[in-house]
């Protein structure tokens, strides 16, 4: 009787267990998705500022045509129909022609001196620091669920109702990790 009891016991803290788990990766998963809504506007106002200063800059520097090409080529995606890895991978393919187009702006003064340039750098560079603030915390939420999915012995809960790693928004070009001077006093 008392090995019956016993094993009843072990079984309810292993289903007990089990339901923190799951309820653990469902808060997880929420988080993630809350923290990638949150960046997602801020990469949305970016996605919808670029053409302006795409067409800012056009106007100076004409033979940059192979940066605004693939900025072009980026922007004439869908933004809204895009998966979330897809967000992710556009806008690291746009951060980085972003820093063509500002070291661009760098060699002509007249377009540095330009008022609607310095604006939409101005909400560009604001863009840039909410888009960097909610990436860690996106980031943060990923890690995670990713030690989660693949620690033991929560990866059983994970593998049994197919929870999955996410993908962490990374700074992938080496000219995005460098700082860009931006001085429009020169």
């Amino acid at each position: 009787m008392k090995f019956g009891l016993i094993i009843l016991i072990i079984i309810i803290i292993l289903i007990i267990w089990g339901i923190g788990a799951y309820n653990g990766f469902i808060k997880k998963k929420n988080r993630i998705e809350e923290a990638f809504a949150t960046m997602d506007v801020y990469l949305k106002k970016r996605w919808d500022l670029i053409p302006n200063l795409v067409n800012t800059v056009k106007g100076y520097a004409k033979h940059e045509s192979e940066t605004f090409e693939k900025i072009t080529s980026l922007r004439t995606r869908n933004y809204d129909a895009m998966s979330p890895n897809e967000k992710i991978e556009a806008n690291q393919a746009m951060g980085g022609a972003l820093g063509t187009i500002v070291a661009t702006a760098e060699a002509y003064p007249e377009l540095k001196a330009n008022e609607n340039f310095r604006d939409l750098m101005k909400q560009l560079e604001g863009l840039e620091d909410d888009i960097a603030n909610s990436r860690k915390y996106y980031n943060g939420c990923v890690r995670e669920m990713n030690t989660a999915v693949e620690s033991f012995p929560t990866n059983f809960i994970a593998n049994a109702f197919h929870f999955e790693k996410y993908k962490m928004y990374e700074v992938d070009d080496t000219k995005e990790r460098e700082n860009v001077a931006v001085d429009f006093n020169a």
